[in-house]
């Protein structure tokens, strides 16, 4: 708090480094829209085409979460989902906003996640569902099928567990003497 207004204020806010995050966010994004656009513009729904033994494309509309979560929860999941992606969007952009540069790596942490999530939020917000179009596959045993937006998420959630890893190990490299 600053005895002038007492508030909480970050005087760096506004550095450069911690912004060039968003082109990330953009790029995943864009990615994103656009691999989706290409699967609706030409497969139909439920359409499968097997490149190999345990991988296709697939265009199928999951209405739920990761993993169907709540898909046939008769529609009002669409507008919780919507809710929760604004609200978690909303708080990673915070968080972008409060990165010191000794923390500048959870920037990209934030980049894939807000990116991922901006990215199956538009299609909630367009068309009540996420499109999602690989399917990994070992015989009868399917994995979930996603999209660039889930992956992203995932690399996201992966990298920020390293850095924490990094950080609980007490790694030198993070703490110059």
């Amino acid at each position: 708090m600053t005895p002038e207004n007492g508030s909480m204020q970050n005087p760096n806010a506004l550095d450069p480094w911690r912004w060039r995050w968003l082109w990330l966010v953009v790029g995943v994004f864009v990615l994103d829209q656009g691999t989706k656009w290409i699967v609706v513009s030409q497969m139909v729904y439920g359409e499968r085409i097997q490149l190999l033994p345990f991988f296709a494309w697939v265009r199928w509309h999951n209405t739920g979460a990761a993993f169907s979560f709540l898909a046939d929860a008769g529609g009002w999941q669409r507008w919780f989902f919507v809710a929760i992606g604004l609200g978690f969007s909303a708080y990673i952009l915070r968080e972008l906003s409060r990165l010191t540069l000794s923390e500048r790596w959870m920037g990209l942490v934030y980049g894939l996640i807000l990116g991922g999530a901006l990215g199956n939020l538009y299609g909630r917000l367009m068309n009540g569902y996420v499109v999602d179009f690989v399917l990994v596959h070992y015989q009868q045993h399917i994995f979930p099928a996603f999209n660039v937006a889930d992956s992203a998420l995932f690399c996201g959630v992966v990298f920020w567990l390293v850095l924490m890893i990094r950080e609980a190990r007490g790694n030198p490299e993070d703490h110059p003497t």
